[in-house]
């Protein structure tokens, strides 16, 4: 180290003897500046897996399209989640009722105008949950409307065997088999 330092102290003039020439070296600088790289293009159309991927999503669409007109377009009839529950609930609730009127109009003890009396008042019941049908239809906030509807269901079972006790009560109290509590 000491050696360049000692030859570099001795040759100072010489390395000042020669200056950069400013403009030949700006000369040589500034054509390259203002030449701007050719931006890479890519041509997604010429592309092989775009191209496979694009017939791909052709022919699916055609397929979709194809099924549409098959099935008939959209179909309204598939029950919905709604319907489905209420399916349910008609299925469990109707079967109850009918055994229920049944035992009623069978019962011997009660007259033919008590039997229409308490029918009439059923049918009114059965006009009301029509009403509520109609309203879980129109998808008038369906919650509301299937608790109305179980409801509905709830008053017709109770009234049928609030009858049905009080007949059966009747009927031990006439045969002498009363209940002591």
């Amino acid at each position: 180290m000491d050696e360049l330092e000692k030859y570099i102290r001795e040759h100072k003039s010489s390395f000042n003897e020669h200056k950069v020439d400013r403009q030949k070296l700006w000369e040589n600088i500034a054509p390259k500046l203002d030449q701007k790289p050719a931006p890479k293009v890519i041509r997604l159309w010429q592309s092989p897996f775009l191209k496979v991927a694009a017939s791909i999503l052709v022919l699916l669409g055609m397929f979709t399209v194809i099924q549409f007109f098959i099935n008939g377009g959209i179909n309204t009839n598939e029950p919905t989640i709604v319907n489905k529950e209420l399916e349910e609930i008609d299925m469990y609730y109707s079967g109850m009722v009918f055994q229920q009127v049944q035992l009623v109009k069978l019962n011997k003890l009660l007259s033919q105008t008590e039997k229409e009396e308490f029918l009439s008042f059923m049918d009114d019941l059965d006009q009301e949950y029509e009403e509520l049908r109609i309203e879980m239809h129109k998808n008038l906030d369906n919650e509301l409307v299937m608790e109305a509807i179980v409801n509905n269901y709830k008053k017709r079972i109770e009234l049928i065997e609030t009858l049905l006790h009080r007949i059966n009560n009747s009927k031990n109290i006439e045969d002498g088999n009363g209940y002591i509590l």
